[in-house]
């Protein structure tokens, strides 16, 4: 009986967050189950950032082709929350390829694994619903105080002291020149001694 040969390839993907950790107990753990044609990894790689942003990881979805599998040791290798392992799942799934975590026996081939993923997506959702919460509570709590909201200005203090003196513009005229308050100018020229 004739069998038709298939093309899927096992793809294993491995990440450490910092430079002491070593991906090697990732590699050993996976090879011990799993015949890997391709490895990737993210060495020195915050689980923060996120997947598509990571150098090995992007090269994995460029190279992984419908009817792949990808193996990971455990799912937070993928990402650090909820919500970041949701959307690199979903991109994975996208292209036809299959996910499988070893630690969590989650596989998007089986049953199980599709129930999981969609607890994962009510999950993330939720985390979505508090991150928006939090960030809500946190605008009313600083307006509340009467902080400015957004990134400071940066003042190169010298430049502003400088160019009041060539100028020998005024403290106001040099606060509307730089977009900065009054005090920030005084600050300035104080620092750097002009008058």
């Amino acid at each position: 009986m004739m069998t038709t040969a298939t093309t899927s390839t096992t793809i294993a993907y491995t990440r450490v967050s910092t430079d002491g950790q070593s991906i090697e107990a990732q590699r050993h753990a996976i090879a011990e189950r799993y015949h890997v044609s391709k490895w990737f990894s993210d060495a020195a790689t915050s689980g923060a950032t996120k997947a598509m942003e990571r150098s090995g990881f992007q090269a994995l979805f460029q190279y992984a082709r419908e009817g792949d599998t990808v193996i990971v040791a455990a799912v937070d290798r993928l990402g650090r929350n909820t919500i970041d392992v949701l959307e690199t799942v979903e991109a994975l799934r996208s292209k036809g390829i299959a996910v499988v975590s070893m630690r969590e026996g989650f596989d998007l081939n089986s049953a199980i694994g599709k129930a999981m993923l969609t607890m994962l997506a009510a999950v993330a959702e939720l985390e979505r619903s508090n991150i928006k919460a939090r960030q809500m509570a946190g605008i009313q709590r600083a307006k509340a105080q009467g902080k400015k909201l957004g990134a400071p200005k940066v003042i190169d203090d010298a430049q502003v002291a400088a160019w009041r003196q060539e100028n020998s513009a005024s403290i106001a005229d040099t606060a509307k020149h730089w977009d900065i308050s009054i005090a920030a100018v005084k600050r300035a020229c104080a620092k750097h001694k002009a008058s």
